[in-house]
């Protein structure tokens, strides 16, 4: 499917109209979907009356936002008036929220067509996307493998041109993670550059709403649209929002960047190692000054994340208890057994999982022990973050350990399936922006994907580094033969 600009540029000189860009999207999605299972739910009649609209428009002589006519894959974790958002659980399988998240409010004033609401690992919990109540998401490049998690959904639709971006949410990874194993490029923004508003929460103090994308100039589009202060959100940063296009710049001459050391070693595998190892000579050969980095207590970013985000969650998910809204055992002895039944039966195996490590951290007696020494922990990840970024502008490193792997081969091994967050959970505890986006391929033919971390705020200088690199190299230019 064509970027952001040249579907605009069709629109305006009425080579096609929305309706007809709309109509070739619900087309592929029809003909994917029974192998891919990317999206829960298709908004095909929400879509047509939208991309309609975006038409009138044009024919009353109208201007139109570069987004007007686009058509969008949304997480299904963030509120959609009116459409069922379920989480991907089947405890929410028959919520209909009341009321819009402020992100799909925005994009929906800038005249994007929702196209449906993508599948992800329940309540964004997961690394694979094979958590969901409802369906498993393949890999567009091989659907016997996983696509990442948990915005997996978006990830493969948007590799598959099922839709043109889509949007995702990321707490250790959930972005950049799937981004990586589809071949395509998501972004985690700065925490609190994007509002939360209408976003189901996981774990409040990490999680973050972010875009996916063929390439760097429509991530930058899209952020564009997304970005900006929300009086309804209270960790929202009220900063103003520059125009990141400018930062689209194809060298990095006078750029500084540094290489993560800790992330090259054990666990990584030598073809991911080998195609990021080049892409930093590409980085290099495009003007940047480029240095070895340490951050010492990145290692310690798994083990801080699984106390910290769980911990969160067993708060946040207090909440689904069969009285208000969403699934309720049937038939329960008192009130008890229907608290206890409706989790029981409600929730799925990870997430009980994560509500369990949660309690118990919280607990009296352990609070200390864990919680808060993890709480210290994540102060020191983020010390070593500011220390990097006294001396580079941008840091990179692999953002997965490994290609995708086989639908199945983690599921038993809940260690072996957190492992594939290892590269991308430190940004999120220090809040920082980070993006994915593609630098190679396996023996298999699966993609590979660059990580590239920005200092807080500085979006700019990671789409620079981003764009630079993406230009002078064919990577995001490959799509799946599916």
């Amino acid at each position: 499917m064509a970027s952001i600009q040249a579907l605009h540029q069709s629109l305006i000189t009425k080579a096609r109209s929305a309706q007809e860009i709309t109509e070739a999207a619900l087309e592929t999605i029809h003909q994917l979907e029974p192998k891919l299972h990317s999206f829960l739910a298709i908004t095909a009649d929400q879509a047509l009356a939208q991309a309609k609209r975006v038409d009138a428009k044009l024919a009353a002589g109208e201007e139109i936002g570069l987004l007007a006519g686009i058509p969008i894959g949304i997480k299904d974790n963030m509120c959609t008036k009116g459409i069922a958002t379920t989480c991907g659980s089947k405890i929410l399988q028959n919520f209909i929220p009341p009321y819009e998240s402020t992100v799909t409010q925005k994009l929906a004033a800038a005249g994007a067509v929702m196209v449906g609401k993508t599948n992800l690992d329940e309540f964004a919990m997961g690394s694979s996307t094979e958590n969901s109540a409802y369906q498993v998401t393949g890999n567009p490049w091989d659907v016997t493998r996983v696509p990442g998690g948990s915005s997996g959904g978006s990830a493969a639709a948007v590799a598959a041109s099922e839709c043109v971006v889509s949007i995702g949410s990321d707490t250790g990874g959930s972005i950049r993670q799937p981004a990586a194993l589809c071949g395509v490029v998501g972004l985690k923004p700065t925490y609190g550059l994007v509002s939360r508003f209408g976003l189901v929460a996981y774990a409040s103090s990490l999680d973050q709403i972010g875009p996916f994308g063929r390439t760097v100039e429509d991530m930058a589009i899209l952020l564009q649209e997304i970005a900006g202060y929300d009086p309804q959100d209270s960790t929202s940063l009220k900063v103003e929002i520059p125009d990141y296009s400018k930062s689209l710049i194809p060298d990095l001459k006078g750029k500084k960047v540094g290489v993560i050391t800790e992330t090259f070693g054990e666990g990584l595998d030598s073809v991911v190692e080998k195609a990021v190892r080049k892409a930093v000579d590409q980085l290099a050969a495009l003007g940047a000054e480029v240095q070895e980095i340490s951050c010492p207590r990145f290692r310690y970013g798994l083990p801080t994340y699984y106390v910290i985000a769980p911990s969160e969650a067993s708060a946040n998910l207090a909440r689904y208890d069969g009285v208000k809204y969403g699934y309720r055992t049937e038939d329960p002895e008192d009130l008890m057994s229907m608290y206890t039944n409706t989790r029981a039966e409600g929730f799925g195996a990870e997430v009980k999982r994560r509500i369990m490590i949660g309690t118990y951290a919280l607990s009296a007696g352990y609070y200390d022990a864990y919680y808060l020494k993890a709480q210290k922990v994540r102060t020191l990840i983020k010390q070593d973050f500011e220390k990097a970024f006294e001396s580079v502008d941008v840091l990179v490193c692999p953002t997965t350990p490994t290609t995708a792997f086989k639908a199945g081969e983690k599921t038993a091994d809940p260690l072996s399936m957190y492992l594939s967050d290892l590269m991308t959970i430190p940004v999120n505890l220090a809040g920082l922006p980070g993006l994915s986006l593609p630098c190679g391929f396996d023996d298999h033919g699966l993609p590979i994907g660059l990580q590239m971390i920005g200092n807080v705020l500085r979006e700019d200088q990671v789409l620079q580094a981003a764009y630079a690199y993406e230009q002078s190299t064919e990577w995001h230019k490959e799509s799946p033969k599916f």
